[in-house]
């Protein structure tokens, strides 16, 4: 066998172990652990407020495109902060670079604005 695999081999079975001790974990705390169920267990609980009608609702899918543009917006900070700290080397290749990328996110931003999804109701 050679060095490289055997490098492989043991990284699987140290993954073998960790799985193992996490398992043998839990079931040690169920074995453990004390169960006294009762009906007040099972009843959600939310905000300390006793539940009341039925726990379906609809929401507009509204809220969920924002959180999307949210979460994409952020990640674009991602980007933008390791080419900002390297700028000199990247020189003007990198610079027209991420003017595209901002410019590509502009008008996802602009499409996302025509459209009235930044429109909070």
């Amino acid at each position: 066998m050679s060095d490289f695999l055997r490098e492989y081999l043991l990284v699987l079975l140290f993954g073998l172990l960790a799985v193992g001790v996490v398992g043998g974990f839990i079931g040690l705390a169920s074995l453990i652990r004390p169960s006294r169920p009762s009906p007040g267990k099972l009843q959600n609980y939310e905000s300390g407020v006793d539940p009341v009608g039925s726990g379906w609702s609809q929401s507009q899918i509204r809220y969920y495109i924002f959180a999307l543009l949210f979460v994409m917006f952020d990640v674009e900070a991602v980007f933008i902060f390791p080419w900002a700290t390297r700028l000199e080397q990247y020189g003007f290749f990198g610079l027209v670079e991420m003017v595209i990328f901002i410019f590509i996110l502009a008008l996802g931003l602009a499409y996302a604005w025509r459209k009235g999804v930044l429109r909070w109701v």
